[in-house]
């Protein structure tokens, strides 16, 4: 029998037309890496049934995406024009995550997943961290292949007491990075697991 892990979609145009989708690097990470049964979710908002849907989920991936998340939701600035967003998106997973947490069931948050978590539990955003004072630019090079884009950027070191330090045995891992936006007043009930050599708060 096998676990059932959500995933839930973004829009995302092909040719004229809106899509529900999912990154197959996510896919496959669920299907193949973590040997679990894949579940898309598709971003309807307050159209979906959330309470049945999880009721078919072990747990939640939260994925990453190009689109930031609306400052609407962390009572934000204004987006800058040109800012891509999902609002379908939003509309899906942040009452999602609340009522994941309130059900006790597994999250994994990925990049916008992750800042998506802060968010639905009351935390705040930066929204172009590379121009806060003292802050790295996180953000990948302009048009990057993949393979430099994925590649180890910098360190982030592990707080002592983490989840992350007892599973990998080490204090310092070597990550990516491809964001804009990051962590800026953690939310009530979250702790840090990881932070940049900048502060800013990576897991």
């Amino acid at each position: 029998m096998y676990a059932v892990v959500g995933i839930p979609c973004d829009i995302k145009p092909v040719g004229k037309h809106p899509f529900h989708a999912a990154g197959v690097k996510y896919v496959a990470a669920v299907a193949g890496g973590a040997r679990c049964l894949p579940l898309l979710l598709p971003a309807l908002g307050g159209q979906l049934p959330l309470a049945a849907a999880l009721d078919q989920f072990d747990g939640v991936l939260l994925t990453g995406s190009l689109s930031n998340v609306e400052p609407q939701h962390y009572a934000g600035a204004a987006s800058r024009p040109g800012t891509l967003h999902d609002p379908a998106r939003d509309a899906t997973t942040l009452p999602l995550i609340r009522r994941a947490v309130a059900r006790g069931i597994p999250l994994l948050g990925i990049c916008r997943g992750f800042q998506e978590i802060n968010v639905a539990l009351g935390g705040t955003l930066y929204q172009q961290v590379q121009e806060q004072p003292g802050m790295l630019d996180h953000r990948e090079p302009d048009a990057a292949p993949l393979a430099e884009a994925y590649a180890p950027a910098h360190a982030v070191q592990l707080a002592a007491d983490s989840l992350l330090a007892q599973a990998l045995g080490v204090r310092e891992i070597q990550v990516n990075s491809l964001h804009q936006q990051g962590v800026h007043h953690l939310a009530p009930g979250l702790r840090v697991e990881a932070r940049a050599p900048d502060g800013l708060i990576e897991a």
